[in-house]
């Protein structure tokens, strides 16, 4: 069984950010999302990979991931040129799943549940041409999603007003060769996108053979700036375990908690409640970093106080009257203070971005 991971998207919703790092590479608790996904298919024993990506990120995550070999994968990039919907990119990997089963991940997505039971229910059903996860949700108009009989979906729809059904389809499919078959007899949405539900819907009147996984575990599509901070809070409450100490803390500090400071890094009559990771060569000096606070490498805090964030590398923030709380920071922002009103900080800020507050 192959994999394929579909990371083309624009990340429009998480802009400035992604004018400049593509949204799967944005880091949470320190490491990129797409490694998440990685991870979870690794945990089910796959290791070759399709990354399906755009010829605007391609650059990014070849210089992030590589061919994946110090990941354990091998991973094939392949471009998909235009942004013509979920089907069109299965279609674009065609070449190199062959004739193969496989598994279907969208790359800025995270899940908590073990996903091997997912994939052992699929192998084991050798009459099924299609096993979509879904999970039960407050919104289910947000959402494509199913509507079930017996396990098998006999219909989906995308982000319907009146919903018949609360389960969301999640992003994590698995398919049999002939999801091709279905996508060849589907036409553009209004949208004028290839809809992978349209090529699913298909099978469903074809075939009969889709069901539905569900689960009942944290999920998130972290395609906004308060989507990533809620799974950076999930993943250092749940997900982190090695928390250790690294680098230099000076005597007049106090860690309280579960805290990271990596190699290089130095703590200087500061405060850190976790949990909190600090990443290598970093200055946390007079300040105070506040739980669920993510720091990358080589950042710069002074006399400033911050929690509930993420922060990128060579971040300076300095010099603050007013706490930062809840924010995404992105590389090499400077953000300062000056004299002057209304006071308060909530920032999400692009790379190369230079931020002075008011005092």
């Amino acid at each position: 069984m192959k994999a394929i991971i579909l990371c083309a998207g624009k990340g429009t919703r998480l802009r400035p950010l992604t004018y400049t790092t593509a949204k799967h590479l944005i880091p949470v608790a320190n490491k990129p999302v797409i490694l998440y996904t990685i991870e979870k298919i690794k945990s089910v024993g796959i290791t070759q990979i399709g990354m399906i990506v755009s010829p605007e990120n391609k650059t990014d995550f070849e210089s992030t991931l590589g061919d994946g070999s110090k990941y354990g994968i091998d991973i094939t990039y392949i471009v998909q040129s235009e942004p013509k919907g979920l089907a069109h990119a299965v279609l674009m990997a065609h070449d190199f799943l062959g004739e193969d089963d496989f598994l279907m991940y969208l790359g800025d997505n995270l899940i908590m549940d073990d996903i091997r039971p997912f994939v052992e229910d699929f192998k084991e059903k050798k009459d099924l041409s299609a096993l979509i996860m879904l999970s039960p949700v407050d919104d289910p108009s947000r959402f494509g999603i199913a509507v079930l009989e017996n396990n098998r979906i006999v219909k989906t729809v995308e982000k319907p007003k009146e919903p018949e059904s609360n389960l969301a389809i999640i992003g994590l499919y698995l398919f049999r060769k002939d999801i091709f078959d279905g996508i060849a007899n589907i036409k553009p949405s209004w949208r004028g996108e290839y809809e992978i539900t349209d090529a699913i819907d298909w099978l469903i009147r074809n075939r009969g053979t889709v069901e539905g996984h569900i689960i009942y575990g944290w999920w998130k599509d972290t395609g906004k700036p308060e989507d990533l901070l809620e799974a950076n809070h999930k993943i250092l409450d749940d997900v982190v375990e090695d928390f250790r100490i690294d680098g230099m803390i000076e005597a007049s500090s106090s860690l309280n908690g579960r805290v990271s400071v990596g190699e290089g890094t130095e703590v200087v009559n500061s405060v850190v409640r976790g949990p909190v990771i600090i990443g290598k060569n970093c200055t946390i000096s007079n300040a105070y970093v506040g739980p669920y606070t993510s720091i990358g490498d080589g950042v710069l805090i002074e006399n400033c106080e911050i929690e509930n964030s993420i922060v990128m590398d060579e971040v300076r923030i300095s010099s603050l009257s007013s706490r930062i709380d809840s924010s995404l920071i992105g590389k090499k922002v400077e953000i300062l203070e000056n004299d002057g009103k209304p006071k308060g900080v909530q920032i999400i800020a692009g790379d190369l971005s230079k931020v002075v507050v008011s005092k």
